[in-house]
C-alpha cells in the first residue's frame, strides 16, 4: 500500500503538472481532517506525518498512535473530499502560476469547439484557454481538430476556473510568429524596432539590424519570400510590408509610407505632425484602400501625417506667404523660418499657438501674436470661401441634371 501510495502521488504529480510536497501536504491535511471526522473532536491535537521516501503513513491523536486504516468508510469519504478540493486548488494555482509567466507568448493548441463565438483551444491534454470573437481574425474560422497558433494573452484567476486569454489579433502575435519564422530576429541579429496591425487586412513592421553585414528586410522576406509566406499563410492572406527602421523621423516616414513613393516630408514637431508630399499619381497608394496606408504608417512612425499633393501644398504656402506679409513687421524670412519649423499653412501656425514662436523663432510677443490672430482670420475666410464654392458647384450640377431631364 505505501509503494501504491507514492505512485499514485507521482502520477498524480505528472498528470496535473503539481509539486510532489504539495500533494504530500494535502493527503496530510485530508487525514488530518478523516481523524477528526471519526473521532468527532475539534480540540485533540491530531498529527498526521507520511514518509516521502517510503510512503509511510504515521497517525498521532494527543500523541497516541492511530491507524488510519480502521477509521471507516465515513472517514474516507471525509478524506477523499478534502483531498480532491485541494488538489483541484493546487492545478489552479499550478496553471495560473504557469500560464501567468508566459503571457505574450506563442503557444499551439487544438480547436476544441464553438461556446457564442468563442473559440475553446486545448492547449494541453489538462488545460483549456479561450480566444474571444474579439481576438479572432475577421473571416478565420478553425474547425474541431484543426491545430492553431495564438498569443497568450491574460491570464485570469476567477473563483471556479483559470482562464487563459488568447489572441491572433494582437500586435505581439505578428512579432512572436517573425521570431519564429526569422532565426536572426530570435538570435538577437535583428530587432524590430515597432508595428503597427489592422488584424485580418495589413501590417507594418519596421525591422533595423545590428549587424551590418545582414539585411534586414531581405532576411525577413527569407529566400523567394520563404519566410513571410509561411507568416502570411498563418494570417490567411493578410498583407504585411516589411519596413526599414531609421532614426531619422524623415526617411522613417517616407519609409513607412512605402510603396508610395514621396516627394517632400515638412516635420512639425510642435504638432507631431509630418505633411507630406507625394505626385498625383502616388496619391491613392499613399492613402491606401480606406486610408489604411496612411494610417498604419502613422501608428508605425508615431507621426499624425497628413497627405498632399503638390498643388495643395503649393496652395498652402502661398496663402501662409500672404498671411505673414499682411502682418506689420512680418517679411518674407518669416516665412522661411516658418516652413523650416514644420508650419507649412495658416491652419497650422493658427494650431501652434504663438508660444513656439516667440521661443524658437525669437519673434516678438506682440508679432507672434498677430501672426496667430491674421492666421486665425485667414483660415475662417478659407474655410466660409471653400463652402460658397462647394455651394455654388453643387447647384450647377443640380441645375445641369434639370436641363437634361427628358420632356414629358
Amino acid at each position: 500500500m505505501n509503494q501504491d501510495l507514492l505512485r499514485i502521488v507521482e502520477n498524480i504529480s505528472r498528470d496535473k503538472n503539481i509539486d510532489k510536497e504539495a500533494i504530500f501536504l494535502d493527503l496530510e491535511e485530508a487525514m488530518v481532517s478523516a481523524v477528526r471526522k471519526h473521532f468527532g473532536d475539534l480540540e485533540s491535537e491530531i498529527i498526521v506525518k507520511i514518509d516521502r521516501s517510503s510512503g509511510q503513513v504515521l497517525a498521532t491523536r494527543n500523541a497516541q498512535p492511530i491507524d488510519i486504516r480502521q477509521l471507516g468508510r465515513i472517514s474516507a469519504q471525509t478524506a477523499r473530499q478534502v483531498m480532491t478540493q485541494k488538489i483541484r486548488a493546487d492545478e489552479r494555482d499550478s496553471i495560473y502560476s504557469e500560464f501567468y509567466q508566459r503571457r505574450g507568448e506563442l503557444i499551439s493548441g487544438i480547436a476544441v469547439r464553438y461556446e457564442s463565438g468563442t473559440l475553446i483551444v486545448n492547449i494541453d491534454h489538462w488545460t483549456e484557454a479561450y480566444l474571444p470573437r474579439s481576438e479572432q481574425i475577421t473571416g478565420q474560422t478553425h474547425r474541431p481538430g484543426e491545430r492553431v497558433r495564438c498569443l497568450i494573452l491574460d491570464v485570469k484567476d476567477t473563483t471556479s476556473q483559470v482562464r487563459i486569454i488568447l489572441s491572433r489579433t494582437h500586435p505581439d502575435f505578428i512579432r512572436r510568429l517573425f521570431e519564429a519564422e526569422v532565426p536572426e530576429i530570435s538570435e538577437g541579429i535583428i530587432e524590430i524596432k515597432t508595428l503597427a496591425r489592422e488584424a485580418g487586412y495589413r501590417s507594418k513592421v519596421a525591422v533595423t539590424s545590428l549587424d551590418e553585414k545582414v539585411d534586414p528586410v531581405g532576411a525577413c522576406v527569407g529566400v523567394r519570400g520563404s519566410r513571410i509566406k509561411n507568416i502570411v499563410e498563418e494570417l490567411s492572406g493578410e498583407k504585411i510590408d516589411i519596413v526599414r527602421w531609421n532614426e531619422s523621423s524623415q526617411v522613417l516616414v517616407a519609409n513607412a509610407l512605402m510603396p508610395a513613393k514621396v516627394s517632400e516630408i515638412a516635420l512639425c514637431f510642435e504638432l507631431g505632425r509630418a505633411t507630406v508630399v507625394v505626385d498625383e499619381d502616388q496619391l491613392s497608394l499613399a492613402i491606401g484602400k480606406h486610408g489604411q496606408n496612411v494610417r498604419l504608417a502613422a501608428r508605425l512612425s508615431g507621426w499624425d501625417i497628413d497627405i498632399l499633393t503638390p498643388q495643395e501644398y503649393n496652395q498652402g504656402i502661398e496663402h501662409l506667404t500672404n498671411c505673414v506679409k499682411s502682418v506689420e513687421g512680418a517679411g518674407e524670412n518669416v516665412v522661411d523660418r516658418l516652413i523650416a519649423l514644420g508650419v507649412i499653412s495658416v491652419l497650422d501656425l493658427d494650431e501652434v499657438g504663438p508660444e513656439p514662436l516667440i521661443t524658437e523663432l525669437g519673434l516678438s510677443e506682440t508679432l507672434a501674436d498677430a501672426l496667430v490672430e491674421a492666421a486665425e482670420q485667414t483660415a475662417k475666410r478659407i474655410a466660409a470661401e471653400s463652402e460658397q464654392n462647394q455651394a455654388a458647384r453643387q447647384l450647377a450640377r443640380q441645375a445641369e441634371a434639370t436641363e437634361t431631364e427628358p420632356q414629358q
